[in-house]
């Protein structure tokens, strides 16, 4: 399965054609696509319009969804970004933080347009589709 970030949704219902949001348009439909609770909720906030909203959701709630926290998951975030800052990286946000740790656990690719992922690549063996 292929989780799809948040940085490659709003690129593809923007419009804006770049390699990650073309891989997108490719995987929609091949059942290899996979969201998650909290990038829902990054997306979904963002949209201004009622129709666009409503657009996004529908195509969303036609993927399966991932609850990419919970307990064991958190501490296995909490770990990994210990093992990163012990090697002098820093990850910006929690939640990239969490959508990596999950795909790692779970044997997923990532698809991203978001450099804090690279380190999680490099580091800990985060597979990205490229």
């Amino acid at each position: 399965m292929v989780l799809v970030d948040t940085s490659v949704w709003v690129d593809y219902f923007n419009g804006v054609r770049t390699p990650q949001s073309e891989w997108l348009d490719r995987l929609i439909g091949s059942g290899r696509l996979l969201t998650g609770d909290l990038i829902l909720v990054e997306l979904l906030q963002g949209f201004s319009t009622e129709k666009d909203y409503r657009t996004a959701r529908k195509l969303l709630l036609e993927l399966p969804c991932a609850e990419l926290v919970g307990r064991e998951g958190a501490l296995v975030a909490a770990d990994y970004y210990r093992r990163l800052r012990k090697l002098g990286v820093t990850v910006r946000k929690t939640i990239d933080l969490l959508i990596g740790a999950y795909c790692i656990q779970h044997g997923h690719e990532l698809l991203h347009a978001d450099k804090d992922f690279d380190p999680m690549q490099q580091h800990l063996g985060l597979r990205i589709l490229q």
